[in-house]
């Protein structure tokens, strides 16, 4: 009784001591930061950032060393600062192919048994295609030329969910029924008036 309500008291510091964002987002080229919070108790051990859709087997891309020194991998740094309890993660110089799952972990000593995980959060990372903002120093005459392709591209949008309507309205079952049915029987009862009024 008491070893189970043990190991639940286990899953559930684990569960409470730590949380983060839960996504962020960034540009391509650009950096996107990530904070996670911890329990102050788990001041001095070691943190780290890792991908993959579990976290159980998801992959170390950097960790810390139980101090407050930035640590680099490659594009990708982590800092813990224990004075507010925060792990940051800095991703710089971003791809399109990091999009994805990550974690924010602690490394903990519990590694005797299956019950025994770091506790762990799930951060999703967007990235979007990278945007060219408008020149400031161009010439006034130029700079309509943003506004000109905006409306076109807005009329083509326009246009293009016209269309989309349109076939989604040829494509229902109630229009086909009254084209294909009700249009032809209400044109013959029209012609059968007409016709009895002649006579």
């Amino acid at each position: 009784m008491w070893l189970c309500a043990g190991l639940l008291l286990l899953c559930f510091q684990g569960c409470l001591s730590l949380s983060g964002p839960g996504s962020v987002s960034g540009y391509v080229g650009g950096s996107l930061r990530v904070q996670c919070q911890y329990s102050p108790s788990y001041k001095g051990y070691r943190k780290y950032w890792c991908r993959g859709p579990h976290d159980t087997t998801c992959k170390t891309i950097v960790e810390t060393d139980g101090s407050e020194k930035e640590k680099r991998s490659g594009q990708v740094s982590i800092r813990d600062h224990a004075a507010n309890s925060t792990i940051t993660v800095i991703m710089e110089n971003l791809s399109e192919d990091d999009a994805g799952s990550y974690w924010c972990k602690i490394q903990t000593s519990f590694i005797w048994d299956s019950w025994s995980r770091d506790p762990s959060v799930s951060v999703r990372v967007h990235v979007f295609p990278a945007t060219t903002p408008m020149e400031t120093t161009l010439p006034a005459t130029t700079a309509i030329l943003p506004l000109v392709n905006s409306v076109q591209n807005l009329r083509i949008s326009t246009n293009v969910m016209f269309l989309f309507q349109l076939w989604s309205l040829l494509s229902s079952i109630q229009f086909q029924v009254l084209v294909f049915l009700k249009l032809p029987l209400f044109l013959s009862m029209l012609c059968a008036i007409f016709w009895v009024n002649r006579l």
